[in-house]
């Protein structure tokens, strides 16, 4: 089975990278709600972004649980970084408010125009979210999005090692199944 599903006029795939050295209109960044560029990812997004990237960040927080920012991706492949705070685990609500989060991720690149989107597996990691639960909703909830009427036409989650890139593929291959 592929690592991609057509949806309309749009395509979701997953594949096996680095979220933040993707070549895509924007991704999206798990951010603080305080939006500073800490450990990890925002690490990566400091240093190959450069220092026009944190500029921006200024004075845009705090952001509430399922808010998002967009700003340029300074000197990175990508063209724009989606900032979104989420949930993090065991918080409550933790699914609604994931789903949420993704939708107002991909209605901000939407509303901006832009045709290709990528995610890593949201609120996986250093937020607690378990990766088979956070592979599900994001492969889900980006499916029903690009399902309706949107100008994305490419859809990508990004699995930084074997581990999450199997927990990916296997809830779109599941999702593929359910389509078919």
């Amino acid at each position: 089975m592929g690592n991609e599903v057509k949806i309309n006029n749009s395509s979701l795939g997953v594949v096996k990278a680095d979220v933040t050295d993707y070549e895509i209109d924007a991704f999206v960044f798990y951010a603080r709600n305080d939006l500073k560029l800490g450990s990890g990812f925002g690490n990566a997004i400091a240093l190959r972004g450069g220092p026009s990237v944190r500029k921006e960040l200024e004075g845009l927080g705090p952001l509430n649980v399922t808010e998002v920012v967009m700003t340029t991706a300074g000197n990175m492949k990508a063209g724009n970084i989606i900032h979104a705070n989420g949930p993090k685990f065991q918080e409550e609500n933790t699914t609604q408010k994931l789903k949420t989060t993704i939708i107002n991720a991909l209605n901000a690149a939407d509303s901006k125009g832009m045709e290709s989107v990528a995610f890593p597996p949201m609120g996986a990691g250093f937020y607690g979210v378990p990766l088979d639960i956070s592979a599900k909703i994001t492969i889900e909830t980006i499916a029903d999005f690009l399902g309706s009427s949107t100008g994305i036409k490419q859809a990508v989650i990004c699995g930084n090692d074997n581990r999450e890139f199997k927990a990916l593929q296997t809830a779109l291959e599941t999702l593929n199944k359910k389509a078919a």
